[in-house]
């Protein structure tokens, strides 16, 4: 697990290393153990490395064995000995015992297919110097980032955006038409970012640049083909899987730890990965809300499993000294609130360990969010005629925020034009009403949302679901702060869900076993009461909870928020009375507003870290 940043562009060698070397130096946390570099006439290619596998080689960039083709890599490849093996009989001679040279000598034997037989996460790219060409890949899940940055005169590539502004030639310009649809998903959307011609690779993808071009292709789909295995088929499937996966992703040369909360998810993996040590987070005071807090749960699987159990609770002090920290690592704004207690939850565990099982993926895969099924209160309801449920939509679009409004617009609107994912801030109308008509030219949702049901639009309405938080929640929310948040504590994050042979396996399950009876993730469930209590194979989903939307009540942090609200510049974005509206209709209890609030807060912070103050937050001292 490493870091890599590097440019193409005409500047001498002798010119590029110095600026090669503050770009890798920005991004020191993903790899604090050591360093490497490349440069020539053409390209100078950066690396950090965190040592995991084959300790004492394995440095980067590495080459083949004329060194006519030089790699850098971010993430692990899981199969690595197999595909070693092939290649040792086709005549390739290795050097190291790493996973990084296996990609590399395979470029060599299988040419861009390569992507084809990595099971693993990864970022990479291959500079061919007999060709001055730059291949490079990102994973099927998006597990790992993969950044780029290009312009008539440069093109930059990296893990993480914040080295491309130690290029000279950079121009850090914000990109208006993100805020928009940040506002609604609370996440960037792909593959825009908030950095103007700064994209993102999306997951599956590879490219090509030469001569200035660059040529995308989507290299791995999703395609749904839900089988008629009975039920114990399915769960022994499952199991099968899961077990050879999670010891795929325990291979290291480093201890391995787990992240572990009260659900079924990090409990299976806990269960099957016989690691020694878990972690565990939750916050502190007087929070009688369920969810807030799940230590206690997951100290009684700990002590069911002789497991040594460690455990963080967070303060509201904690939490908001935190959440300059937080933007500054993430790049972009993200609004996730989760993303906080994982922070600590990953300084926490990089004490101890330098490698993290966690359970991210199983609810996109297995049917997990209750958004997939109608609830049961609510089934009667939509069995009326599609009609009268739009009928009833456009009065409820008219009415003041209450009970049951949001439903009755939900239910009156077609699937493709009211699911956008897990993550559904504030709609078209809702952030307009909040931006300056400059910052309106957005894409609507639908607008983000359309291409990605046109892919689909033959599937049943829960495949849907899964195929679009596949696609968006996954990767740009999900994925995108477990590795900004362990990575920027030098910690690397496994997660054997979103393993290609689990996938496919994922694939196959019958509709009826995805959710059964109103009981998401069934089959996976089952399966995992194989393994772990039924009181955790069946536990409820909490997600991460954080109660923001409480500590905002209270006058300390109310205060807090409402002070950057004030500040001369968020005019320049934001009509600050309607956002002062929204403030004081939450702070006296007429409304909940806590994830719109969150969400405009987050990004006034992660502005004022990159475009005001220009430079690194500092740390509290008790992290």
């Amino acid at each position: 697990m490493c870091g890599f940043a590097g440019f193409i562009d005409g500047l001498p060698s002798n010119e590029k290393d110095p600026i090669v070397h503050k770009m890798a130096d920005a991004i020191k946390h993903r790899g604090p153990d050591g360093e490497g570099f490349f440069c020539d006439d053409k390209v100078a290619m950066g690396f950090r490395r965190l040592s995991i596998i084959d300790l004492s080689l394995g440095d980067q960039p590495l080459f083949n064995e004329d060194k006519s083709l030089v790699i850098n890599f971010n993430g692990e490849i899981y199969n690595y000995k197999e595909i070693r093996e092939e290649l040792v009989k086709a005549g390739h001679v290795f050097t190291t015992n790493s996973d990084t040279e296996v990609i590399v000598h395979g470029y060599e034997q299988y040419g861009k297919d390569i992507v084809d037989h990595l099971r693993g996460m990864f970022g990479f790219v291959i500079w061919d110097r007999n060709k001055q060409e730059l291949f490079g890949a990102r994973d099927p899940f998006g597990i790992k980032p993969f950044y780029y940055y290009t312009t008539d005169e440069l093109f930059m590539y990296g893990s993480e955006i914040k080295s491309f502004l130690h290029h000279p030639d950079f121009k850090k310009e914000l990109n208006k038409d993100a805020l928009k649809t940040y506002l609604m998903y609370q996440y960037s959307v792909p593959t825009d970012t908030f950095f103007v011609n700064v994209h993102k690779l999306n997951p599956g993808h590879c490219f090509t640049y030469k001569d200035g071009k660059m040529e995308i292709r989507q290299y791995f789909k999703i395609n749904y083909r839900n089988n008629n295995d009975d039920l114990d088929t399915a769960v022994n499937k499952i199991n099968d899987i899961m077990k050879s996966s999670i010891e795929y992703h325990k291979i290291s040369d480093v201890e391995v730890g787990a992240f572990l909360s009260s659900g079924v998810d990090s409990s299976y993996i806990v269960a099957n990965a016989n690691v020694d040590k878990a972690f565990t987070v939750g916050f502190a005071g007087d929070i009688t809300a369920p969810g807030f807090n799940e230590i206690g749960d997951a100290h009684g699987l700990c002590e069911i499993l002789g497991m040594k159990h460690q455990q963080k609770d967070i303060t509201p002090e904690m939490f908001f000294d935190i959440l300059p920290t937080v933007q500054y690592h993430s790049d972009e704004p993200h609004a996730n609130l989760s993303a906080v207690p994982l922070y600590f939850l990953a300084n926490m565990a990089s004490k101890e360990v330098k490698v993290v099982l966690s359970g991210e993926g199983a609810d996109e895969l297995f049917g997990g969010y209750y958004e997939y099924e109608t609830p049961r209160e609510y089934a009667k309801y939509m069995k009326l005629p599609y009609g009268f449920r739009k009928m009833m939509k456009n009065i409820a679009l008219k009415m003041p925020n209450m009970k049951g409004r949001h439903f009755l617009i939900k239910a009156g609107s077609k699937l493709e034009d009211s699911y956008i994912g897990q993550a559904f801030i504030m709609n078209n109308e809702e952030a307009d009403l909040l931006l300056k008509p400059e910052y309106r030219n957005g894409k609507k949702y639908q607008e983000v949302t359309k291409p990605i049901f046109d892919e689909i639009k033959d599937k049943p309405d829960l495949l849907k679901k899964m195929y679009t938080d596949m696609h968006l929640w996954l990767p740009y929310d999900i994925l995108l702060k477990a590795d900004k948040m362990t990575m920027a504590n030098s910690l690397e994050l496994r997660v054997p869900f979103l393993d290609r042979e689990v996938f496919k396996v994922s694939e196959e399950i019958p509709l009826q076993y995805i959710i059964h009876d109103y009981v998401t993730k069934y089959a996976f469930r089952t399966a995992a009461n194989k393994t772990i209590p039924e009181e955790w194979a069946k536990r409820k989903k909490l997600g991460f909870l954080v109660p923001f939307k409480d500590w905002i009540k209270e006058d300390k942090w109310y205060i807090e928020v409402k002070t950057m609200f004030s500040k001369d510049w968020v005019s320049e974005f934001f009509n600050v009375n309607e956002l002062m509206a929204l403030l004081e209709e939450h702070h006296s209890g007429r409304w909940n507003n806590g994830r719109k609030i969150y969400t405009v807060y987050a990004f006034l912070i992660w502005y004022e870290i990159y475009f005001i103050n220009n430079e690194v937050p500092k740390k509290p001292v008790y992290v």
